[in-house]
C-alpha cells in the first residue's frame, strides 16, 4: 500500500501527462476530495491504486480529467474587461460591418463565453448595427462544458456579478424553484444568446490547435494560465498568439502575463494587449 505522498504525486504526474496540469504542494487535502469523487463517479469497486491503474492503462480517462480540474468562474469576472470590449473593440467591427471571431479558451461553465455574448448585443445596440460575431468556448472537462451548453445557473438577488450597463433579465428567463425549506432563483440563457456559442473540447496542452494562423480577432485566456507551469504557459501562449490577428486583442488573467510575446504586444489596459506582431 502506497503512503498518501506516493499516492498524491502519482496524481500530479497523471494529470500532467493527460492535460499539462500542474498541481503545487499544498494541495494534499483537495487531492484526497478529488480521488473519491473519481471513486464515486466511476464506481470503481477496488481500491483507490488499481484505480488509477486502469487511468494509466487508459480507462476512466475523461472521469479523472473532470474530477481534477478546477471551474471556479462568474458572469462578468473582471469586469473590466467586458467594458474595454464594448467600448473600443466592438465598435470598430461595427463600423466596418466586419464579423468579429471571438475565443474563450477556457470557458468552464459558460459563463464568460455568454458575457462576451451579452458583451456583443450590448454594443451593437449602442451603436445601432447588429454586430456579427462568433464565439468559440472550449475546456478539457466534459462536464462544465455540458452544463454551459445547457445554459441554467443559480441567481441571487444579492448578486453582483452583472455590470451597472447590463440588465440580466434581457438576456435569461428566471424560474423560482421553491421548496418547503427554501426558494431558489434560476435563470437560463436566452436562445438568442445560446446560438452565438460554440462550446467544444479542447486541450490547451495539446501540440497545436486546430484553428487557422491569425483566425481570431479577440482571445480570452483568463485565470487558466496559473494551473500550469512557467514553461508550458509560455508554450500555450505562443500557440494562442499565433492564432491572433495582428491588431487583436488578447485579454489574460489577474496574476497573468505575456511572458515571452512582452515585445509583440501593445499594453493598453489591465492586462489587456494588443498583438502588434507575430512572434518567431
Amino acid at each position: 500500500m502506497s503512503s498518501n505522498n506516493d499516492l498524491h504525486d502519482r496524481v500530479k504526474k497523471i494529470l500532467y501527462s493527460l492535460t499539462g496540469i500542474s498541481l503545487s504542494e499544498n494541495k494534499d487535502i483537495m487531492i484526497a476530495n478529488r480521488l473519491h469523487k473519481l471513486k464515486r463517479d466511476t464506481r470503481y469497486d477496488g481500491d483507490i491504486e488499481e484505480l488509477l491503474d486502469a487511468v494509466e492503462e487508459g480507462s476512466f480517462t475523461m472521469e479523472f480529467i473532470n474530477s481534477f480540474t478546477t471551474n471556479k468562474t462568474h458572469f462578468f469576472r473582471e469586469d473590466f474587461h467586458f467594458a474595454d470590449l464594448k467600448d473600443r473593440v466592438l465598435p470598430i467591427f461595427a463600423k466596418n460591418s466586419q464579423q468579429i471571431k471571438m475565443y474563450c479558451s477556457a470557458s468552464s461553465t459558460g459563463e464568460e463565453p455568454y458575457s462576451m455574448a451579452m458583451t456583443v448585443l450590448e454594443a451593437s445596440e449602442e451603436c445601432g448595427k447588429n454586430i456579427n460575431a462568433t464565439i468559440l468556448a472550449t475546456d478539457i472537462d466534459t462536464n462544465v462544458l455540458q452544463y454551459a451548453a445547457n445554459g441554467v445557473y443559480r441567481y441571487s438577488k444579492s448578486s453582483k456579478e452583472f455590470p451597472s450597463w447590463l440588465k440580466p433579465s434581457k438576456y435569461f428567463k428566471r424560474r423560482v424553484q421553491k421548496t418547503l425549506a427554501s426558494e431558489e432563483i434560476l435563470i437560463k440563457v436566452k436562445p438568442e444568446l445560446q446560438k452565438m456559442v460554440t462550446f467544444k473540447v479542447m486541450n490547451l496542452n495539446d501540440p497545436s490547435y486546430p484553428y487557422q494562423k491569425d483566425y481570431f480577432d479577440v482571445i480570452f485566456c483568463r485565470n487558466v494560465l496559473i494551473y500550469f507551469s512557467n514553461e508550458d504557459q509560455n508554450k500555450i501562449l505562443k500557440k494562442l498568439f499565433s492564432h491572433l490577428k495582428i491588431g487583436g486583442t488578447l485579454y489574460l488573467g489577474h496574476s497573468e502575463n505575456p511572458q515571452d510575446l512582452i515585445s509583440c504586444v501593445e499594453r493598453v489596459g489591465q492586462n489587456i494587449f494588443i498583438k502588434r506582431k507575430d512572434f518567431y
